[in-house]
């Protein structure tokens, strides 16, 4: 008997070995599993980051793609290209659309034009009053140098001959020199 409860004894320690080795095989087995799915998930996440920016290249060059075969309006066949256009509209409902554009962009056209026209003449009659400003600081500049030099006093001293000297306004300031504009 005693035999009997070695063997149930070895069998029982044999079996938990390999419980614990089939334990330490199922834990490798999970690591190795969330190794694997991180793998695949951040190769997902770069498949997705590629094809996405792969649309993106797509949309723009669909949009490039788009601009270049739209026909460029030049002066000499510009009424031709607008007549191809209006050929292509069969009924009054797929004109109305374009019309109404057409219609607005002329208007905000008309409006950018005369806010530009009205800018034009402010800014020409800002220039033109500061052109007469500027005139009327020269002139008063060269009349008060012409002042200063005409201003002159006979100087004398016993019995030498009389001298003359130019003098100013006593006590007020010299202007400056007026501003020489290259012509």
């Amino acid at each position: 008997m005693t035999q009997d409860i070695r063997q149930w004894l070895a069998e029982i320690k044999a079996l938990q070995q390999k419980l614990a080795e089939v334990q330490q095989e199922r834990d490798q087995a999970y690591i190795s599993a969330a190794n694997w799915r991180n793998l695949y998930e951040t190769e997902a996440k770069q498949r997705r980051a590629d094809l996405q920016a792969a649309q993106d290249t797509i949309a723009a060059l669909q949009v490039e793609l788009a601009a270049q075969q739209r026909p460029t309006p030049d002066a000499s066949n510009y009424g031709a290209i607008l007549h191809q256009q209006v050929e292509q509209w069969q009924t009054p409902e797929e004109l109305k659309p374009h019309l109404m554009q057409a219609l607005l962009d002329c208007d905000r056209l008309v409006q950018e034009l005369e806010a530009e026209r009205q800018a034009h003449t402010q800014t020409r009659q800002d220039l033109t009053t500061a052109l007469g400003d500027t005139m009327d600081l020269l002139a008063k500049a060269r009349a008060r140098k012409q002042e200063r030099s005409a201003t002159v006093i006979p100087l004398h001293r016993g019995n030498e001959p009389a001298q003359t000297a130019a003098i100013g306004p006593l006590h007020e300031p010299q202007p400056p020199d007026p501003v020489q504009f290259p012509s």
